[in-house]
C-alpha cells in the first residue's frame, strides 16, 4: 500500500533527523559533483537553481560553478502564492521562510531557462515528486519546458510517491 503524502513526509523529515549535518554536506558535494559533470549542465546557458534550506541539497557547488562559468542564474522567490523568477546578480535578502532571495531583475521568459534543479520532500523512479505541500513548485513547473532535474539525498528516493493528474515529473532524479 502506497503512503499518503503526511506520511511520507513525515517520514522523509525522521531520516533527514538521523543524519548529521557533515553527512548531508557531504551528500550534497557528491550530488553536485554528478550534475557538474554531465554534458547537460556544461551546455545549458541560463540555470534555475535554489537556495537551500537547511535540510535540503546544498547547491551552492553548483551556483558557484555556474558563475565562473558565466551562465544566467535564476533563482525563485516567494511572492504570495507563486515562485517568482528573479535573475541573481550577487544580492540577496532574507524572504519567505527564512530563504535566502535574489533581490536582481524578474525573469518572465521562461523558455531561456536551459535547465532546472528542483528540490522536494521525495521521488520515485518514475520522476513523481512530492513537495513541503505549499504547492509553489506545482505552480512553476508547468511553465517550465527545459529539462526538470529533482534533487534529493539517497534515503528520499522511495518505492512511490503520491501523484496527480497536474503533477509535473521530473525528467531525471540525481541522488548521491
Amino acid at each position: 500500500m502506497q503512503p499518503d503524502k503526511k506520511t511520507l513526509r513525515s517520514f522523509v523529515r525522521s531520516q533527514k533527523a538521523i543524519h548529521v549535518p557533515s553527512q548531508l554536506a557531504e551528500a550534497s558535494r557528491s550530488l553536485c559533483s554528478r550534475i557538474l559533470s554531465s554534458s547537460q549542465w556544461n551546455m545549458a546557458g541560463c540555470v534555475l537553481l535554489y537556495h537551500a534550506l537547511p535540510d535540503e541539497v546544498d547547491t551552492s557547488l553548483l551556483l558557484q560553478n555556474a558563475l565562473q562559468q558565466g551562465k544566467r542564474v535564476v533563482l525563485p522567490v516567494v511572492v504570495g502564492e507563486v515562485l517568482q523568477l528573479r535573475l541573481y546578480d550577487g544580492r540577496m535578502v532574507a524572504g519567505a521562510f527564512g530563504i535566502s532571495e535574489p533581490v536582481g531583475p524578474l525573469v518572465t521568459a521562461y523558455d531561456t531557462i536551459d535547465l532546472a534543479i528542483v528540490p522536494g520532500m521525495a521521488f520515485d523512479g518514475h520522476g513523481n515528486r512530492l513537495g513541503r505541500g505549499k504547492g509553489f513548485y506545482d505552480r512553476l513547473l508547468p511553465l517550465l519546458h527545459c529539462p526538470k532535474w529533482g534533487v534529493c539525498f539517497s534515503f528520499q528516493l522511495v518505492d512511490a510517491v503520491p501523484a496527480e493528474n497536474h503533477d509535473i515529473p521530473m525528467d531525471r532524479v540525481i541522488t548521491p
